[in-house]
């Protein structure tokens, strides 16, 4: 299907965006395996169906850039599930005492499977060249989030073909980019992995993840690049024609609860104000899709403002009357790691410090427990009505 084609008659557009987390991303694969399955059963579908035969548009920032990849290069959930548990300890392979000092894990193999996967899922004969971002084996648009630390500035690279650096006819077209270099760069977190290097052009750019932007959750980012004109996708918002799904890869909001001021040193800051922003970051996109859309799912926010699912928005006043309009109908699948996070979900044997850390790859099956708990108790077909 051609990236700006209508998936039906009606021209309704579906949406897909996934934070970014590490191994976390198990948490999100276990929501979308839910999703899959309840798309299934609603269109009568057998086991052939999966997300790319349902969303148009794929957005990840990390590791959800390497799901995002593999749900548009056609992968089942499944699938990319059995690729996480089999390459969960390869991603994370300490690096030497040495480089121990940049970052804490080799990244060689991490690109090796993701060579691997994209090349088998994209057909790749032996000795040919990697699939790039333009390869007509991407099923959906795809976008990915990443740093350019040469340029200090967070770049979104899709597969628009309209897109004004993804003209053929430039000498650093993105879309002639390896995927796999993309993903590696979208992942390669400060402390975690050492950057990526990738040559543009004439130009050589330093990449670092994405989640160090404001986009660790990009789910309104994609939602602009759907519909804002200087993007050139030109799709029609609205809340009966487009759909957005965000999923996370879970939250810890009790992570300081014991703290003491006088532990707040500079190694203290400096690891932590990374995550903070992050968090503060994703909860603010997650926020300008309850505001401007119609939230059809999604926890509270916070005790001020509860889901936002109810009341006016910010466009009330152009319409005069209630409920408004909204841009699209938006779905926020998310779950919370604490100590009370976990109690919710019926899962008291879950330590939270064994499934909060970005690499906790000895706990992958207690990650799925979670995800699966959480989706089982949040994902409902309803949520999707007017969209199948």
């Amino acid at each position: 299907m051609a990236f700006g084609e209508p998936r039906d008659p009606k021209s309704t557009r579906r949406l897909l965006a996934l934070d970014g987390g590490g191994i976390r991303g198990m948490i999100t694969l276990e929501f979308l395996a839910e999703i899959e399955n309840l798309l299934r059963q609603k269109l009568g579908r057998g086991p052939d169906f999966v997300l790319a035969d349902y969303f148009d548009y794929v957005a990840g920032t990390s590791t959800g850039a390497i799901i995002a990849a593999c749900i548009s290069l056609g992968m089942s959930t499944a699938s990319i599930l059995e690729f996480y548990e089999a390459n969960g300890q390869a991603m994370f392979e300490k690096s030497s005492i040495l480089k121990r000092l940049r970052y804490k894990y080799e990244d060689d193999k991490l690109a090796a499977k993701l060579r691997d996967v994209i090349r088998a899922q994209a057909g790749t004969r032996a000795g040919a060249a990697d699939p790039t971002l333009g390869s007509e084996a991407l099923r959906t648009g795809l976008m990915m989030v990443m740093r350019n630390a040469t340029t200090d500035s967070p770049w979104l690279l899709s597969n628009n073909p309209a897109a004004k650096y993804n003209d053929r006819n430039r000498a650093d077209c993105n879309l002639n980019l390896p995927l796999w270099q993309l993903i590696r760069a979208s992942t390669a977190a400060p402390v975690y992995f050492p950057p990526e290097v990738v040559h543009i052009g004439k130009h050589e750019f330093v990449f670092v993840d994405g989640g160090l932007t404001t986009y660790n959750n990009p789910a309104f980012i994609l939602f602009l690049m759907a519909t804002l004109e200087q993007y050139r996708v030109g799709w029609v918002a609205g809340e009966d024609r487009m759909l957005l799904v965000s999923v996370g890869t879970g939250t810890n909001p009790a992570a300081n609860e014991n703290l003491d001021p006088s532990e707040m040193n500079l190694l203290y800051n400096a690891a932590s104000l990374p995550s903070a922003l992050m968090y503060a970051a994703l909860n603010e996109q997650d926020m300008l899709c309850r505001a401007f859309g119609r939230c059809r799912a999604g926890a509270a926010l916070d005790r001020e403002i509860g889901t936002l699912a109810e009341g006016a928005g910010p466009l009330a006043a152009l319409y005069g009357e209630l409920p408004e309009k909204r841009l699209f109908s938006y779905m926020r699948y998310n779950c919370e790691l604490s100590r009370a996070g976990l109690d919710a979900l019926g899962l008291p044997h879950v330590e939270p410090r064994n499934v909060q850390r970005l690499d906790s790859i000895e706990y992958i099956p207690q990650l799925r427990e979670v995800g699966r708990s959480a989706a089982k108790g949040t994902v409902r077909a309803s949520h999707f009505d007017g969209f199948v």
